[in-house]
């Protein structure tokens, strides 16, 4: 089965160059359900960060609690599609417009990287458009497992006669074209229903955005996307990691693990309310203890005593010695599976921190322990009109999202389910690439 047979999965347009738009987007996490709409205006390409075509000015902001989702994915569909609605709805009210068509997240579904090279013989005597889109439509073929759907499809490197760093091949002489892809997958039926969850909302999904790739858009400067960083994006009910290097998106994973279950350690450790326990964490959490902690007293709210002073004392390093553990496990699953990938070397010994988890004080400190990079913490960046509270770390992929369209046409793909026609992604397209892509591994 492959990408294409998954004709359901929206595909994205490229903006139009030299032209404006408003867009929605729509951040379905764990813990929040987000939808940001925004002007994108078209900007010189001197920019300082790197693929934006567009500045993108915050006009509509809505949120709402998280409910009919855990991990990621829909759980109750009832429940989710009330929570879009409300935060849909908060965000239109802001921004005076209508909403028909969101850009959608996903964290769930076991995100993997595949790789995959692909060539074709050059019809002519000389590269021509017709052969990239071959080479093209050859590379995001591939045959995935059925249960698996194709998020991305994204061109990592041309060849021509096996001499690879070509940035636009077309023009140039050779008996064969090559392509080296990088495929994003999740499994399908996850994304399914996030998709039907919007859609019974009376939206269209414009294109669903693999979480790390869209945080990794929001929080890396443009020399980190060249020299080579890792974006940990630390979730409530997920946390997922990109690598990316040449300011190309190299690879993702994912692990089932995030601040939600720090919340449910503390309130099963504390014997407290789950509502407490979030409070608790935010107020008082930290990863790292420090030497008065054992001095500072916590009121805990037994489960089902009500909120009142003095309902159980603890100290404040009882709540560290819980959250820590949960967070190096989290560290420690992410540095495995870092070392794991063959792209780990890319990485360049940085890593960004974005996601709510990541702003528990500490996280930045035991994260460079842990992992052996150095680590700082990854917010929004180029993007106006944000309230204050949407400028942390907990807003990188939200803000990703609206970054994500003027880079949609390096995957050449079109809203007929796929076929490569000059018309997707327009002149521009190889100007992008040539900003991504400048040689091969």
């Amino acid at each position: 089965m492959s990408g294409r047979s998954n004709h359901w999965l929206p595909r994205a347009r490229p903006l139009p160059p030299g032209r404006g738009q408003t867009i929605a987007i729509l951040d379905i996490g764990s813990c929040k359900i987000c939808c940001l709409i925004a002007r994108l205006r078209p900007q010189r390409p001197e920019s300082e960060l790197a693929g934006r075509t567009h500045s993108i000015e915050v006009v509509g902001v809505g949120h709402q609690r998280a409910t009919g989702v855990k991990r990621g994915a829909i759980t109750d569909m009832e429940q989710a599609e009330r929570a879009v609605r409300l935060a849909v709805d908060a965000a239109e009210r802001m921004a005076g417009v209508t909403v028909e068509s969101v850009l959608v997240n996903v964290s769930s579904g076991r995100l993997e990287s595949d790789h995959y090279a692909a060539r074709v013989t050059v019809s002519g005597d000389s590269v021509s458009d017709t052969d990239i889109h071959r080479v093209l439509e050859a590379g995001r073929t591939h045959t995935v497992q059925p249960d698996r759907v194709v998020l991305h499809s994204l061109p990592i490197a041309f060849s021509l006669d096996q001499a690879g760093g070509i940035s636009d091949p077309r023009g140039m002489v050779g008996r064969e074209l090559g392509i080296d892809m990088h495929l994003v997958t999740a499994q399908a039926a996850p994304v399914r229903n996030l998709v039907l969850c919007v859609e019974r909302s009376h939206l269209h999904v414009e294109a669903v955005v693999a979480s790390p790739y869209a945080a990794g858009l929001a929080a890396l400067t443009a020399d980190e996307l060249e020299l080579g960083s890792a974006c940990i994006d630390m979730g409530g009910g997920t946390t997922t990691f990109g690598v990316f290097a040449y300011g190309r998106f190299v690879c993702a994973d994912a692990i089932a693990i995030g601040g939600h279950h720090v919340t449910m350690d503390l309130a099963r450790g504390l014997s407290t309310s789950i509502e407490a326990a979030e409070r608790i964490k935010t107020l008082y959490g930290s990863a790292i203890g420090s030497g008065l902690d054992h001095r500072d007293m916590i009121s805990v709210p037994m489960v089902g005593e009500g909120d009142y002073p003095g309902a159980n004392q603890v100290p404040r390093s009882v709540v560290t010695e819980i959250i820590r553990p949960r967070v190096e496990e989290i560290l420690e699953l992410v540095r495995d599976r870092l070392r794991a990938t063959p792209f780990s070397a890319l990485a360049g010994q940085r890593a960004v921190l974005t996601g709510g988890a990541s702003q528990l004080p500490g996280v930045t400190d035991l994260a460079e322990r842990i992992t052996g990079l150095q680590v700082r913490m990854g917010r929004p960046l180029g993007v106006s009109g944000l309230p204050e509270s949407g400028r942390g770390p907990a807003f990188a992929t939200t803000v990703g999202l609206l970054v994500y369209p003027q880079l949609a046409g390096i995957e050449r793909h079109d809203r007929s389910g796929g076929r490569l026609g000059a018309a997707t992604a327009g002149d521009g397209y190889f100007a992008r690439v040539g900003n991504w892509i400048r040689e091969s591994f």
